[in-house]
């Protein structure tokens, strides 16, 4: 059997080509309502939508490493966060004004433009090199794990350090912001204390002009 045999050709797409290809319109179709809707918790939401089709795209690839990276990173930890700061930042549920650019063309072609400079990286980049379909899983564990810790260690160890340093960097920031706000909670007590001492010493001022105006009134009455 010859490899023009073994080939479907592109009028005779396989299945997983079809899901390739399916999958790939509905994150592209994702990803566009993510930066053009106005509703900033409908933008978060279709941008799970938009990176869990990535995450599909790299399963249909036999990249199953990467997919469940993907997931676990993009969709379990970043999402999860933007959701959470939209939450506790109190940010409007419906439409909001301030998602409504009028900078949209410019955004438009930058993308554009940064889109066709990707493409024609990664292009000229694996322009030469051919991955065997019936060769060993590319795209595994093993496979991923030997280029990484063998020909990456540097890189690995720097992104390391400096997501080591992020982490430490937002501790300090927010026992920074704890500490101000404990001052603030205790400048706000004393301030409650004082004017509640100048209550009471107004109070006890009162009174006491209303203890001297009595007697008073009292012997001008008896004198009348």
């Amino acid at each position: 059997m010859n490899l023009a045999a073994q080939h479907h050709g592109f009028l005779s797409p396989t299945g997983v080509e079809i899901a390739f290809l399916l999958v790939g319109l509905v994150t592209l179709g994702a990803a566009v309502v993510t930066v053009t809707t106005k509703q900033l918790v409908h933008a978060a939401l279709w941008l799970v939508v938009a990176l869990g089709g990535l995450a599909v795209e790299y399963l249909l690839l036999s990249a199953e490493f990467i997919a469940w990276v993907q997931v676990l990173i993009y969709v379990g930890s970043v999402v999860v966060l933007l959701l959470f700061g939209l939450m506790l930042t109190r940010a409007p549920i419906g439409r909001s004004p301030d998602a409504d650019s009028g900078n949209r063309w410019v955004a438009l072609g930058v993308a554009l433009a940064a889109a066709a400079a990707l493409v024609w990286v990664v292009v000229d980049a694996f322009r030469t090199q051919w991955i065997d379909l019936d060769g060993p899983a590319q795209g595994s564990t093993d496979v991923t794990g030997a280029i990484l810790f063998r020909h990456w260690v540097l890189p690995f160890e720097a992104l390391s350090v400096l997501l080591l340093a992020a982490l430490v960097g937002a501790i300090v920031l927010s026992r920074k912001s704890d500490r101000e706000s404990g001052r603030t909670e205790q400048e706000s007590g004393k301030s409650d204390r004082e004017s509640g001492k100048t209550d009471r010493k107004s109070g006890d001022r009162t009174r006491a002009n209303h203890g001297t105006q009595a007697p008073q009134q009292a012997r001008k009455e008896g004198t009348r």
